[in-house]
């Protein structure tokens, strides 16, 4: 049996492929899915199905493109949103052979209506299943969010709660094989490791350890996630199946007049916060290569046309990766080289770091015309915060910038800095001009106070 597991970094996405007397099948492949075809055929197999968890959120599905090059059948679960064009539907019971290995489906709703848990099982080992693809329903450390019905929001926390049931009924022995690790928008508490098995998960993941259902369902109703824009993008993309990914994952590069004549709808910089903050391009925002899966999608919308700037080529191919994976790569070229350009006289702009002690400070004087504004998650917040801030999540000043002054002074913190940097660069290209960044922000703030 060859079960091997392919990450796809930023997304904290992990699918599968897994294989046995020369039959393959791949589980929740993403959209650049020519991976999964060339790992299957340096080991001699062909792939012959595909199995898709539920209908990701947070990435688009390379099922449809896969099938085309593979001739493999898409599984898809019951009761989705809309028909799923590509794939037929699995069902509780069902099984599929491939090779030794059996494929033994559970319906496993909560997270989403169409949910699938699918069960693995050696016929070299009959005594109970090897592993299971558990998709989002059951996470290391955590389970799957229930919040994409917030009209349903105790009845699916509900369905939830007996899919884990479920799950846990086969047995401790079986290794646990979750769609995601952590990082990932799918859950806020996972654990910093990918592998598991169900009896560690029971004795060990807080929610699991929750025997009532009525006190599982109130705890989950209570969790508080975010929704960025593009996950309307990727509902629609995965039922209608997105087009493939673009077979050169680099952007075209752009000399300097290039970049200015590009009309791009959105610059965006993808170095590091302090790179940034030193000096960028006029209307550049800042998103760090490894923020680009969580907030890309917050700012820039289907068909929106982008320009990239960065340090250097392999940060451009990386950007695009990201980018083409949630869907959005209208992508006009890419740019390195903020320090030649101004050398070549062009105009930069900058956003002043402040420590510690100057937020104090500022603090303390009580400055009528200055906003220490918190764009952490409401959750992090709640868990302790510098009381005179203010709060607003920093994926939601995509609109959110408009209940605010662009005459005030806005120092912006989160826990370190990272995400504040991004927050700020997004102000600054919205007009704002009295920016600077808390760097090490909540983290540094706890320090101080010992």
């Amino acid at each position: 049996m060859l079960l091997e597991k392919i990450k796809t970094p930023g997304l904290s996405h992990l699918s599968y492929l897994i294989g046995s007397q020369g039959k393959a099948a791949v589980i929740d492949p993403r959209r650049d899915c020519e991976i999964y075809l060339e790992r299957a055929r340096a080991e001699g197999l062909e792939i012959t199905h595909i199995f898709e968890t539920h209908r990701n959120e947070d990435l688009i599905t390379g099922s449809p493109v896969l099938a085309k090059m593979t001739g493999a059948r898409v599984l898809h679960g019951p009761n989705p949103a809309d028909e799923v064009v590509f794939a037929d539907t699995a069902r509780e019971g069902d099984v599929f052979e491939i090779g030794k290995i059996r494929v033994e489906v559970l319906e496993t709703p909560g997270h989403t209506d169409d949910h699938l848990a699918f069960v693995l099982h050696d016929d070299d080992y009959p005594e109970g299943p090897v592993g299971v693809f558990t998709g989002d329903a059951l996470f290391v450390g955590d389970v799957g969010r229930t919040d994409f019905y917030p009209e349903r929001a105790r009845e699916v926390a509900g369905l939830l709660y007996d899919s884990l049931q479920k799950i846990c009924a086969l047995g401790d022995q079986t290794i646990i094989y979750p769609a995601h690790g952590a990082g990932s928008v799918c859950g806020s508490e996972m654990a910093d490791r990918e592998f598991s098995t169900i009896g560690h998960e029971r004795r060990n993941n807080p929610r699991l350890r929750i025997a009532d259902r009525d006190e599982f369902i109130k705890a989950k109703v209570e969790e508080h996630h975010y929704q960025p824009p593009y996950f309307r993008l990727m509902e629609r993309l995965n039922l209608e199946g997105a087009n493939a990914a673009p077979r050169v994952m680099r952007p075209r590069l752009l000399g300097l007049e290039d970049l200015g004549e590009s009309g791009a709808d959105h610059l965006v910089d993808v170095r590091e916060p302090l790179a940034y903050a030193a000096g960028h391009m006029q209307g550049a925002v800042c998103l760090p290569v490894g923020m680009i899966p969580a907030f890309a999608g917050w700012f820039i919308s289907e068909g929106d046309t982008i320009a990239l700037i960065a340090s250097e080529e392999d940060e451009l191919a990386q950007a695009m990766a990201h980018l083409v994976r949630i869907g959005l790569d209208n992508i006009v070229g890419g740019y390195v080289g903020v320090i030649p350009a101004a050398a070549q006289g062009k105009a930069m702009q900058s956003i002043a770091m402040i420590d510690t002690e100057e937020v104090a400070r500022r603090l303390a004087e009580d400055s009528e015309d200055w906003t220490l504004l918190d764009v952490r998650a409401l959750d992090e917040r709640q868990q302790g915060s510098i009381d005179e801030s203010e709060h607003v999540y920093v994926g939601e000043l995509n609109t959110r910038w408009k209940e605010l002054d662009r005459d005030r002074h806005y120092t912006l913190m989160c826990a370190s800095g990272m995400r504040a940097s991004v927050a700020a660069g997004w102000l600054a290209s919205q007009g704002f001009k009295h920016l600077d960044v808390y760097l090490g922000s909540m983290g540094a703030w706890t320090n101080a106070q010992g």
